[in-house]
């Protein structure tokens, strides 16, 4: 490049929002970046972010991250803003709008599922989920139980 910057490709994960794959199935993820301010930016580099508890909500065709913390920046005085704020995605019109149609009409929700670095851009993956059920998570929690015995047998043949 010309201009003596430097590109950089690379994705930089900070915050994951995990307890979002155990109470939910992700049906489809989307990517948005996030309108934030400079103080947000410099705490979200500190690692200062928690995802649980978050959602998003469609209002007026924009679509919005709410429950999303962000905390204080600690030299940013007077410039911080409030840690629970609604903050703006940017996505395209059309996809919120696919959204927005899933979400009213097949009662599923919109989770954000994780924080990372693309680049300079702060992005978030959003996810299109569906409830799961108590029954659901005993399901999932029994096969990942016979994955990792499964596992551990098949370790054990090897070694003896």
């Amino acid at each position: 490049m010309s201009d003596g910057k430097k590109k950089n490709d690379g994705e930089r994960v900070i915050a994951e929002n995990r307890a979002a794959r155990h109470e939910y199935f992700i049906i489809d993820t989307y990517e948005a970046g996030i309108e934030l301010f400079g103080t947000e930016v410099k705490s979200i580099r500190a690692g200062t972010v928690n995802l649980k508890d978050s959602y998003c909500r469609i209002e007026d065709g924009e679509i919005f991250a709410c429950g999303f913390h962000i905390s204080p920046y600690e030299n940013g005085n007077i410039y911080n803003r409030e840690p629970l704020r609604k903050k703006k995605l940017l996505m395209h019109k059309r996809e919120i709008m696919r959204l927005h149609e899933k979400v009213t009409q097949q009662g599923m929700t919109i989770i954000p599922l994780s924080l990372y670095f693309s680049g300079s851009n702060v992005k978030m993956k959003v996810g299109l989920c569906k409830g799961k059920k108590l029954y659901d998570k005993r399901d999932a929690a029994a096969a990942e139980t016979a994955r990792r015995d499964m596992e551990r047998a098949r370790r054990m043949s090897e070694k003896g």
